[in-house]
């Protein structure tokens, strides 16, 4: 459907660092960088808990 080759590709490059400016986009990276890190973390978390549900507490008898 859209074909992009390197010309278009190299044009959307310079129009987003004419927009962002070279010094945002690596802050930009790095806070998607931090959000994935922190999904995929999340999502092993749920994982685990899943596959591994916690033990119950046994419960103590007064004595």
């Amino acid at each position: 459907m859209f074909g992009l080759g390197t010309p278009e590709i190299i044009l959307i490059i310079i129009v987003i660092l004419v927009l962002f400016g070279s010094k945002k986009i690596p802050e930009f990276m790095q806070g998607i960088g931090k959000g994935i890190r922190e999904f995929k973390k999340a999502a092993s978390d749920v994982e685990k808990e899943v596959t591994n549900p916690p033990k119950k507490e046994e419960e103590k008898k007064p004595e």
